[in-house]
């Protein structure tokens, strides 16, 4: 008796978080038809297991903004999100720094400060799109090249940056994340757990700090004319 009267409640619950909660944190700040669109991107992986759609609207056009993204990783600008979680506890770039602006695909940002695994740049489009994957080999934790044999357990993920312009001059940041892992049953039971809540935190404090630096008077016209070590990232 006891069991069932805690069981019909856990089971609601959870039905409640499934139909309701989660789908919105999955698109947290993204519009029904952003989430709906497709981006470049979106193909890299195949079929994905999981997808996310968040979006926040930036006080800069789309050419202020990319000067930042563009200088992302470790070792560089950092994420500008907890840098004590993502960044070994060095704190994110406040200046666009010259060194960081060249970046091509192929090029690899390291996620983690000990450079042991990386997103690689999978597409770049100046102003518009940058799209970052990182693809590991499971249990080791080691990166692998996707355009080779996949492992047998792995994880593969997708990062994308769109930019948008909007009339007023500001800029309408869409960020698509995919995510495809086996075994599928624990790549699942470990993004809802773990993956996806993370990202959420992650991401808003991205966006948080991004528009910090925006607003800021110098935010959205700073020359890139700084030195690497006079930034103090």
């Amino acid at each position: 008796m006891v069991g069932r009267r805690w069981f019909l409640p856990a089971l609601a619950g959870a039905a409640g978080w499934a139909l309701l909660v989660r789908p919105r944190l999955l698109r947290w700040g993204a519009t029904r038809a952003e989430a709906a669109r497709r981006y470049p991107g979106d193909d890299l992986l195949g079929p994905p297991d999981g997808r996310s759609t968040m979006a926040a609207t930036l006080p800069a056009p789309p050419e202020a903004v990319w000067p930042w993204l563009v200088q992302l990783g470790c070792g560089r600008a950092g994420w500008y999100s907890w840098d004590r979680l993502d960044n070994g506890g060095r704190p994110s770039a406040e200046r666009i720094v010259p060194e960081w602006q060249d970046l091509a695909v192929g090029d690899r940002l390291d996620s983690v400060p000990s450079g042991a695994t990386w997103f690689t740049v999978a597409l770049l489009d100046p102003s518009r799109t940058l799209v970052l994957r990182t693809d590991l080999e499971l249990p080791s934790g080691r990166v692998f090249d996707p355009r080779g044999p996949w492992p047998h357990d792995y994880t593969a993920d997708v990062w994308g940056f769109h930019l948008h312009p909007l009339p007023d001059g500001r800029t309408r940041l869409v960020v698509r994340t995919l995510g495809r892992g086996r075994p599928r049953w624990a790549a699942r039971v470990s993004n809802i757990l773990i993956g996806e809540p993370a990202h959420l935190v992650m991401q808003l404090r991205q966006f948080q700090n991004l528009r910090r630096r925006l607003e800021r008077p110098a935010g959205r016209a700073r020359e890139i004319a700084e030195p690497a070590a006079a930034q103090g990232a």
